[in-house]
Parts: structure tokens; C-alpha cells; sequence
């Protein structure tokens, strides 16, 4: 009686057993591989419960989420002799799980090994400017570097490669900030000289416009005395007419051209310098009374 209790307990016990060995459970984000006897079976096993012949088959969950690893800080010399420290992130996922698994072992570790010295390959290749200032050429550079030996014989997919930080010596820092402070100051140099450039041709046009109206003249001077009566100040302005200033050099350019013998100028035999010695006031005196005394004692 005992042994027929026994029989079924055992039977159901063995059971158990072999389901709970054949039974497997692939998550959604995870691939399953079968090893049979060591050989992989062509099919992946699909997320859902899966059986397997126990003892002869092996599973392995691949995970098909996409995996971020940080590349260490590298120490870099740029092409044109810059040393630098940059580090970098990568962004990858599995592809194909038969290849991840069969074709390289620690894939994670394989990965970020090829990073690093991808990293220093093409930091080395470009200058500080363009690391510096195309950021983005300089990334895909990277991810095509490796994802080229990744993709096909890994099963791997490279997703994204970012240069997190670049960090420059002190003296290069030092060096930038002078450059960019020089470059700052041209600018400014060369927006104040053109600003003097078209200020001195719109007062070229207003010159050229107000002479041809000889009023505007006055008004523009009626509104400079405006312009200096409204501020509280000790200045006295004293208008002075512009057409007076035109009849003196009028009168000026017509005395130059008026010829020697004409009513009013010179004398042809008036010499209009002295060559002799000029005589003063006294010395004239003197002349005189000598001259006098000569004619009596002549006489």
C-alpha cells in the first residue's frame, strides 16, 4: 500500500523536476539563444515561456535594450600639438545575439576598449578649433570609427558617440581668453569706424542739400541756439549771419583780382614795400632840423 503511494509521489516529483528544467521565461527586452550539446540552433527564442530538452539544452538571455558606457578621460594631443584631456560617452545595443555571444566575449568590455582608442584616434587627427567649434563632425567621426568594427562581426549597433568634456591646460585658457578679448575689441574698432563711415557720407548729403537752399542754413543755426538754450548752462551763443561771411571773402576774391593800375590800387611808381631802412618818428625829427640848419648857414 505504501510502495503505490510512493510510486505516484516519486512520478510527480520527477515531473516537476523536468518541467521546472525545460521551462524557460524570455523577457520582452531579452532574446534567448539555444546551445545544443554546444551547438547554437538557428531559431531565437522569442520573449514568452519556451521548453528546452534538459541537459542537452543551454539558454542564454541576450539583452536587446541599448547599454551606455563611459569612456574614461584620455589624454589626447590634438594636430596641432594640443594636449588635452576628453572623455566621452557611447550608446549601443544588440543586433544580432548570436554574434554578440559566439564572435566576442565580454562584448560590454570589447566596446569600451574600442572607444578608447577610437577616441584618441580621432582627437589626434583634428585641431583645437575644430574640436572645439564642430563639435558634431567630431562625434560622428567617432561613431563611424566604431561602429565599423562592431556592427557586422559583433552584432553590435553603435547608436550615438558624445564627447562629454574637453578640458584645455591653464596656459592654453589663458591664451583663448586674451584671443577672444583681441577679436572682441577688432570688432568693436571696425563697427565704430564704420559708423564714422556713414556718418561723415550722410553729412556730405545734408551739406550738399542745405547749399543748395540758402535758408536751411539759418534755420539750422536758429535750431543749434534751440538745441543750447534748453540745457541749463552759462554759454552765450552769439548767431552770427552766413551771408556776411560770404561778402568778406566776396570782397576778399575781388581785391585779389583787381589789376595794378585801376582807381584805388597801387601806383605804378608807389612801391608798396619799402627796400630802404623804415625811419621812426624821431629819427624823422632829426632829419628835419639838420636839414633846416644847412639852408641858413648857406645863406
Amino acid at each position: 500500500m505504501a510502495a503505490a503511494i510512493i510510486a505516484p509521489v516519486i512520478v510527480v516529483v520527477l515531473a516537476l523536476l523536468v518541467l521546472s528544467l525545460s521551462v524557460r521565461l524570455v523577457q520582452q527586452f531579452q532574446r534567448g539563444v539555444v546551445f545544443r550539446f554546444g551547438r547554437v540552433l538557428e531559431r531565437i527564442r522569442q520573449p514568452g515561456f519556451h521548453l528546452i530538452i534538459p541537459v542537452a539544452d543551454r539558454m542564454v538571455r541576450v539583452s536587446m535594450q541599448t547599454t551606455v558606457i563611459g569612456v574614461p578621460a584620455q589624454g589626447v594631443i590634438t594636430r596641432d600639438n594640443v594636449t588635452l584631456t576628453v572623455d566621452a560617452v557611447v550608446y549601443y545595443r544588440v543586433v544580432d545575439p548570436v554574434k554578440a555571444l559566439v564572435n566576442v566575449h565580454d562584448y560590454p568590455s570589447a566596446v569600451l576598449q574600442v572607444a578608447q582608442t577610437a577616441l584618441r584616434s580621432v582627437i589626434g587627427k583634428a585641431d583645437l578649433d575644430t574640436l572645439l567649434r564642430d563639435r558634431d563632425r567630431i562625434n560622428a567621426e567617432l561613431k563611424a570609427v566604431i561602429d565599423a568594427p562592431t556592427e557586422k562581426p559583433w552584432g553590435l549597433l553603435i547608436e550615438r558617440v558624445e564627447v562629454k568634456d574637453v578640458a584645455l591646460p591653464e596656459g592654453m585658457k589663458r591664451s583663448m581668453s586674451r584671443q577672444a578679448e583681441a577679436e572682441r575689441e577688432r570688432r568693436a574698432r571696425v563697427i565704430a569706424a564704420d559708423g564714422e563711415f556713414q556718418a561723415s557720407r550722410r553729412l556730405a548729403d545734408a551739406s550738399r542739400t542745405m547749399a543748395n537752399t540758402p535758408g536751411a542754413y539759418q534755420l539750422r543755426l536758429l535750431q543749434t541756439v534751440v538745441d543750447v538754450a534748453a540745457e541749463k548752462n552759462s554759454t552765450l551763443v552769439m548767431p552770427f549771419p552766413v551771408e556776411l561771411l560770404k561778402f568778406f571773402s566776396a570782397y576778399t576774391e575781388g581785391a585779389r583780382r583787381q589789376p595794378a593800375g585801376a582807381p584805388g590800387g597801387p601806383g605804378p611808381t608807389e612801391q608798396a614795400t619799402p627796400v630802404g631802412p623804415v625811419l621812426g618818428p624821431v629819427t624823422e625829427s632829426v632829419a628835419a632840423a639838420a636839414e633846416g640848419d644847412g639852408h641858413r648857414r648857406e645863406q
